[in-house]
């Protein structure tokens, strides 16, 4: 990467942006499918753009500046954010077409400005997929009504999903195997004893190495991940089964109910019994 403004450096910055996008609703604005020849454009180069941008480039070569900050583009780069900054952009081959929808938070919050503003470099496959995704936005771009408003959010969110889909897979794709080999054995295993240090033994790697290749790879840790897919399942077992806390400790893998239902309560922020109490107000035999 060139210039020193295109992200905050994370190193899993497509999770980053999930976890961001998982919280904060947007609304869909312009959506433009565009064929440009060789030369200079300085659309935003005075003025500021106004709104958000997650821009896939199509076919041919350009160089789009953010502030100065340059960003090649070729088939499959996509660029993300980069809302109140100058944007310029010189296209390098004969003929270069690109992919634009424009969106905003739907309630602007405090520490929005960073993520909003932050050029996201990512990549998508330009497969029958995308290109039938695209296709179904540019025929809804027009249209006002409700439900199609909420289908162009949907599409929207589907495209986004397929971009950080494929660059969690291009960034990992060495350790991917091993990674969903991993969550396999979780998931089947859960109710076991399992350390970090047994699930890196598995892959004759070093605890630290695979905790960060996993960490890089679903943006928690391996420890963290078989908690929060056990507290995921015991309230499955609280609002749905006749258990006792006691059984359903056990059923997940902690021996110590005392103990479980702390866990619980961190990740919950309600004890096991209050959840359980909710769930048959609102749900009355």
């Amino acid at each position: 990467m060139s210039g020193t403004r295109k992200g905050v450096g994370m190193e899993s910055r497509y999770d980053e942006l999930a976890a961001y996008f998982l919280q904060v609703p947007v609304d869909i604005f312009g959506v433009h499918q565009t064929l440009l020849r060789t030369g200079i454009y300085q659309g935003h180069k005075y003025q500021p753009t106004t709104k958000c941008a997650l821009l896939i480039a199509l076919k041919g070569e350009a160089v789009f500046f953010y502030d100065g900050v340059s960003y090649p583009m070729y088939p499959g780069k996509t660029l993300l954010g980069g809302c109140n900054r100058s944007l310029e952009f010189v296209v390098q081959s004969s003929e270069f077409e690109y992919f634009l929808v424009h969106y905003l938070p739907t309630h602007a919050r405090q520490e929005d400005p960073l993520i909003i503003e932050t050029v996201s470099e990512l990549h998508i496959e330009l497969d029958a997929a995308l290109l039938q995704l695209m296709e179904q936005l540019r025929g809804l771009s027009t249209i006002l009504g409700n439900i199609e408003q909420l289908e162009k959010k949907t599409l929207f969110y589907r495209l986004l999903n397929k971009a950080l889909l494929f660059e969690r897979y291009q960034q990992n794709s060495e350790s991917q195997p091993m990674m969903e080999q991993t969550i396999a054995h979780i998931r089947k295993h859960y109710m076991e004893p399992i350390t970090l240090e047994s699930l890196a033994e598995q892959h004759q790697m070093k605890a630290k190495y695979f905790s960060h290749l996993f960490r890089k790879y679903t943006g928690i840790g391996p420890i963290n991940y078989l908690i929060q897919y056990r507290m995921k399942l015991a309230h499955e077992l609280l609002t749905t089964a006749d258990f006792s806390i006691r059984e359903i400790a056990r059923s997940v893998g902690y021996a110590d109910a005392y103990y479980f239902s702390r866990l619980f309560k961190k990740h919950y922020g309600m004890s096991p019994s209050s959840v359980r109490l909710h769930a048959s107000r609102n749900n009355p035999s």
